[in-house]
Formats: structure tokens, C-alpha cells, sequence
């Protein structure tokens, strides 16, 4: 296994007592999900391409006190949200509270993160860990029908309900890991909403590449998901293959939205995110009335956020990256940016 740079490797004490404390909770948490089914409000999940800018989108959405969502907290129990949920309420829950017994546990959500790593005990986090419960992945994040277990994806829903039940709201969360299986959601999650974040590919392809360096010390490492032309991209130098991860990913997610109806899906470029997110808030708000009647949701949120697009590499990368995105996109040209 390649080695990670020091801030970014596991720390196996904490990853050995988290694995004993879901071990110990499962059958609490089995026993829990025989009262629930499905969700009751449409699920917002979001899409799109590492280092797009949807960390970002999670936190705004997790900011508007809207929505449910996996916290920094909650994630630590990925056998066992709905007792997570629970105990994440009892200690941070102001209707829960008893004399600021717990004053000095700082609760504030920012809008910083660290190649998608949050700080805060509820801030949002990517709860990888409890998606990798349900969807065994291998090498790629593609499985096939005899790798889903039909078992497996009831408990999922199961899962989804009893948080959306701990909480009594509708949930949000990041589903990059299942780009390549929107319509089986959709077909589980008959209400799911999608929104596909899309970030000018010169400058996801950059924030790729960024990535590997800081995340593994060297260029030459694969960073986040993998798509299943992977080992193609592998032969090829390292600008190709970063251009090539963010056109087969977004190319991948909108071959799946093409079989989920419009009334359950949005896509927002990232740029435009940033000068305006009332946009797409008005987009959800408006997916999710199609769905329910019983959610009346107010923005509460910032006008805009900085832009992150900026050419941070040298003038010789820069042009390495723009040549492996027009070689991918010069059929839509519109995605590229203006040189």
C-alpha cells in the first residue's frame, strides 16, 4: 500500500477502537432497524468528480440547518449511525442539554476543509466508512449485479431511515463513491434527489493533481476513485491521467442521470455555485416539493463563495493540463476555459 504523507495517514489506535466500539453496537443497531423500511423525505446526494468543490456544497447544505447529515461524530459509528445520531444529539443537542455540561465542546461548521477532511465534531464528513459497508469495492468503484447484495442494499435504506428518523429531517450526503450506480439508487431511493457538481476540468484536472502531491508526497499516485478506465489512464503520463479521471467520472454520472427523471436530479457548475448558491438551492427546493408536501425549507445561508479557480502549477504543467482536457473535451468545447 502507498504511503501516505504523515498529516494524511490513519491512526491505527483510534481505527482499532472504533472497529471494537461498532462491533460491540451492531447488534444494538440491528435491533433498531427492524422498526424502519425507507426514508420518508427525498434524499439530497451529491455528485460529481473529486476535488470539484462538493465538500464545499455539503458543508453549505449541512450550514442552512435544513438537513440531517453525517457529521465528523456520526461517521466514528459506521456499524451503528442510528446510536451514533443519538448520542451525537445527546451531548451536542440544545434540547438536550442540562447545564452546560458539555459549554466547552465547540460545535461551530466551517467552510474549510483539507482535500475534503473537515474539523469540527459536526462538521460534515464523507462517510466513506458506511458506504463501503454495502457496496464491496475492489480495485474500481464499478461493481457489477453479482457483487451488490440485495440483502445488503435493505439494510442501506434501513440505515438511511433510521438516521432521517433520529434527526426528523431530511438527509444529505456525498455519493461520489457510487458515481457509477445513480439508477440502482434511484431505483432503491425511489424520492433521492441528485445534484451533479461540475467544476471547469483545467482546473479540477489541477486540484487532482495538487492532491496527489500533497496527499502522497509524489505526482505519480492515484488520487480518489477510480474509474473503470483506469488501467487505460495508468498508461499514460500523469496529466493525461487526471484530465482522463475527471471526463470519465462526470461522463459516468451523466449516463446515469440520463435514467433518473428530471424531476429528481440537478446539475450546477461549481462556478456558478460559488457566485450564486440560492440557484441551486431554489433547484432542490424545487425537486424536493415534487417529491413532498410535508418539508417547508427557508434559505439560510451566504450570498456567494470565493472561486478556487487558479492556476497554481507551473506555466510547463499548466499547458500539459489544458492539452490532456482539450484531448478529452474538444468535442464540448464548452467546458474548457478560456485560455
Amino acid at each position: 500500500m502507498t504511503n501516505r504523507e504523515k498529516q494524511f495517514r490513519r491512526n491505527e489506535r483510534l481505527e482499532s477502537l472504533l472497529s471494537e466500539l461498532n462491533n460491540l453496537l451492531t447488534p444494538a443497531e440491528e435491533s433498531v432497524l427492524a422498526q424502519y423500511q425507507a426514508p420518508l423525505y427525498p434524499i439530497v446526494i451529491i455528485v460529481g468528480v473529486p476535488r470539484s468543490g462538493t465538500t464545499l456544497l455539503l458543508q453549505w447544505l449541512a450550514n442552512t440547518a435544513q438537513f440531517a447529515y453525517p457529521s465528523n461524530l456520526l461517521a466514528r459509528f459506521y456499524n451503528a449511525p442510528y446510536i451514533g445520531a443519538r448520542i451525537q444529539q445527546l451531548l451536542l443537542d440544545p434540547a438536550y442539554n442540562f447545564r452546560d455540561e458539555f459549554l466547552d465542546v465547540v460545535e461551530s461548521v466551517s467552510f474549510n476543509s483539507n482535500l475534503g477532511k473537515t474539523q469540527g465534531i459536526l462538521a460534515p464528513n464523507e462517510f466513506w466508512y458506511f458506504w463501503r459497508r454495502f457496496f464491496k469495492f475492489n480495485h474500481t468503484q464499478k461493481l457489477d449485479e453479482a457483487q451488490l447484495s440485495l440483502e445488503a442494499l435493505q439494510i442501506f435504506k434501513a440505515e438511511l431511515a433510521a438516521l432521517e428518523a433520529a434527526f426528523n429531517k431530511p438527509l444529505t450526503m456525498k455519493g461520489l463513491i457510487i458515481n457509477w450506480h445513480l439508477p440502482l439508487i434511484a431505483q432503491l431511493l425511489p424520492t433521492a434527489i441528485f445534484v451533479h457538481l461540475v467544476r471547469e476540468p483545467v482546473f479540477n484536472a489541477q486540484s487532482l493533481l495538487v492532491a496527489r502531491r500533497k496527499f502522497y508526497g509524489s505526482a505519480e499516485t492515484w488520487y480518489s476513485f477510480k474509474p473503470p478506465e483506469y488501467e487505460t489512464l495508468k498508461a499514460h503520463d500523469i496529466y493525461y491521467q487526471v484530465a482522463g479521471q475527471v471526463y470519465y467520472i462526470n461522463q459516468a454520472i451523466e449516463q446515469g442521470l440520463t435514467a433518473i427523471p428530471a424531476t429528481r436530479k440537478t446539475e450546477i457548475t461549481y462556478e456558478t455555485f460559488c457566485r450564486q448558491p440560492q440557484i441551486l438551492w431554489q433547484n432542490i427546493i424545487a425537486l424536493i416539493a415534487d417529491q413532498t408536501d410535508k418539508l417547508s425549507l427557508t434559505y439560510r445561508g451566504p450570498d456567494n463563495f470565493a472561486c478556487r479557480n487558479k492556476i497554481t502549477v507551473s506555466s510547463f504543467e499548466e499547458e500539459k493540463i489544458i492539452q490532456a482536457c482539450h484531448h478529452f473535451f474538444s468535442r464540448n468545447a464548452k467546458q474548457l476555459p478560456n485560455n
